[in-house]
This record gives structure tokens, sequence and C-alpha cells, in this order.
């Protein structure tokens, strides 16, 4: 299976080829995915293909261990469609890690009616938004995973209930999540023995105040009454998280702070660093630094993938600090990821470098800060 869709990949990649040439190779790709679009017909405005598919290759060699592999690390279709000018219905199946199982369930199952842009209620399987750095689709992320802390909260997509809207100024979203999720989605909205999960965020859009091109406050929150059935955010009890977003050119900086409280190993707090820059159109540096800490002796976990394959394990003190170039090659619809990343951790260290593809098609991120602000194409 694995071998077929990278052929698959590669047949795309030739298609898409004499675009790079064209005049303006960026138009076209905006509503790729979409296939009928007409906002007079009553029944049916918009009908989109959803897709995406990421996979990559990391070294990682640790003071305790190595590790090398190419892993399809996420592949997902289905399909969108808005309807009734109120109702959006959505639905993308998911793979397992390179492919096993090929149908691995839903990831977004979810149907949202909009009364008006202040107030949208979504049923169904949907994508917890706890932190800035999780509520960025992996679409767009700049690194080949979230930060560590981010990770250690175990936030998946599960069914839930939310309301979520915007202001000019203000966007918010929050809601009742399960604490399971699996191929059986009506048992992970049902059974109350997982627990349930609240979570809200709220952000405030600083452009005017603070005369940048994109200035963004973000606040979340979760409360997690798990149990030890539960499959998500079975960490700690309750997290906060406050994170500034800048944009100014080409130029990015992301930063914020996260907590969590009340889990059996112990309170964890974080500090994550987010700098970027696009050199030209297609190519952008950038940069991250973490560091978390805990209260127990291990209270913190390494990478799930690359660094506990190298040794990493448990600690209270985890550093680390990741240098990469980018190439957006259509914008983030299709693009190549490439870093090194040093960690520490309870005294052992990792080096992982890595090269990953990321490709998508489907609408845009709805979300304030979707991306980081591309270059004029003049400056290429």
């Amino acid at each position: 299976m694995l071998s077929v869709v990278h052929r698959g990949l590669a047949a795309l990649l030739f298609t898409l080829a004499p675009h790079f040439f064209a005049a303006d190779p960026f138009d076209w790709q905006e509503h790729l995915g979409r296939v009928y679009a007409n906002d007079a017909n009553p029944v049916i405005q918009e009908a989109w293909l959803l897709g995406r598919y990421h996979g990559q290759w990391h070294w990682a060699d640790g003071s305790a261990g190595e590790d090398d592999d190419y892993e399809g690390r996420r592949y997902r279709m289905g399909g969108q469609a808005r309807l009734f000018q109120r109702l959006t219905v959505h639905a993308q199946m998911v793979s397992g890690s390179d492919f096993e199982p090929f149908y691995n369930g839903f990831t977004e199952l979810w149907a949202a009616w909009r009364f008006n842009d202040a107030l949208i209620l979504t049923v169904g399987q949907q994508k917890h938004r706890f932190t800035h750095d999780r509520n960025v689709s992996s679409r767009y992320i700049n690194y080949l995973e979230r930060s560590m802390l981010t990770n250690l909260f175990g936030a998946d997509y599960t069914p839930a209930v939310t309301l979520s809207g915007r202001t000019p100024r203000w966007s918010w979203c929050g809601g009742v999540f399960s604490n399971k999720t699996g191929r059986d989605m009506e048992d992970a909205f049902t059974n109350p023995d997982s627990g349930y999960s609240v979570l809200g965020t709220v952000t405030h859009d600083l452009t005017e105040r603070l005369g940048t091109d994109g200035a963004f406050l973000n606040f979340s929150f979760v409360h997690s009454d798990a149990n030890e059935k539960a499959t998500n955010l079975n960490r700690f009890d309750q997290g906060l998280a406050s994170a500034l977003i800048l944009t100014e050119g080409p130029l990015s900086l992301v930063t914020e702070v996260t907590t969590g409280m009340g889990g059996d190993d112990g309170a964890a707090y974080g500090l994550n660093l987010q700098p970027g820059i696009f050199l030209t159109r297609r190519i952008q540096v950038v940069a991250r630094y973490q560091v978390a800490g805990s209260d127990e002796e291990r209270g913190l976990f390494a990478q799930r993938r690359y660094e506990r394959e190298a040794g990493l394990t448990s600690g209270d003190l985890y550093q680390a600090g990741y240098a990469g170039l980018n190439f957006h090659f259509f914008e983030h619809r299709i693009k190549l990821l490439t870093g090194i990343e040093y960690a520490t951790l309870d005294g052992e260290h990792c080096w992982t470098g890595s090269v990953a593809i990321r490709f998508f098609f489907g609408p845009h991120s709805g979300g304030p800060f979707p991306m980081a602000q591309m270059l004029d194409p003049a400056f290429d």
C-alpha cells in the first residue's frame, strides 16, 4: 500500500510541475479541491474534496540510542459541503501511521450550523483547540512535530458539542468533549465511562493597537474529568495557555506559555518560542526554542516519535532547539520541511534531523492566524 501511495504522489507532483513555471503559479492552487461553488444555489453553495498526505524521514542519534526511518505520518481523505446558506458538513477518514491500517476511522465527522458569524454550533468528532500550538492545523505548522508539552496533554479528535464565533476583533470557541475516541464514535460519544473535558479558547485581534501586519493574543483552558478508560486528555486535570502571535512582512514570531496541573505525575509548565522569516516567497527559515519543567522528578516525557527511540525517556527539565529551512512550492499546499533539533532531558541528549513532505487540498483553515505571511511575488 505504501509504495502505491508513493507512486501516486510522484505522478501528482509530475503533473503539477508545469505550474512551477507559470507566470503566476500561485493563483490556480487557491481553490485546489473545490469541485462546485455557486452562492445563488439555495441548496448547495460549495463542495470540496479533502485530502492530506504527510510523509517524513528522520534520523535520531542520542546518548542512549539511535533510530532512523521513513514514516507515512498522516493520510486523510474526505469531503466538505456548505448547504442551505448555514449548514456545513465535514467528513475525513484517517489512516494509521504507514497506512496500517489503511482505514482507521474518521479524524473529523461533524456538522455545523451558522446562526450568524458570532454563533456557530458544531456537533460531531472534531479537534481540541487547547493551546495555539495545537490550534494551528498540521497543514500549516513549520516543524516536524508540535512542542513536547503540547503533545504531552494527549489531545486528539473526539466527539464534542461546541459553540464558536467571531466578531471584528474577537474570536472564540468552547465546548464539551469526550475523553475517548476510536472507530466506534457512537460509543465514544455516549459512553460516560471515559469521562469528559471542557475546553475554551478566545483570541483578541491587536493588529491596529500594535501597528503590525498581524497581532493576536490567544488564551485557552481545559478541564479534564478523565479516568483509567480515557484515551485523550488524560495527563492533566487542568491546563492553561497564552500565546502572542505577531507578523510583520516576512517575519513571524509566536510566543506561548503553557501549564498543566493536577496530573498523577505532577504539574508541568513550559515556554515555546517560534520565530520565522521568508527569504523569498518560497523559502522560509524557521527556528524554535522550547523549555519545560515539572515539579516531579519524572513528570515530563520525551517526544514519542524519534526522541524516545534514541534514549530520551522522562525527567523534570526538557529543553530543545530547532533550526529549519522550508520550501513552499505552492504556499502551504505543497511544501518540504527540513530541519535539525537538539533536545535534552534528565541528563540525556538527542539530535534529530528530518526531511518531510506536506501536501493537502481542500479549503483553508478558518482560524485567525492559519499561516505566516508570504512575501509579495515581486520579491522573488
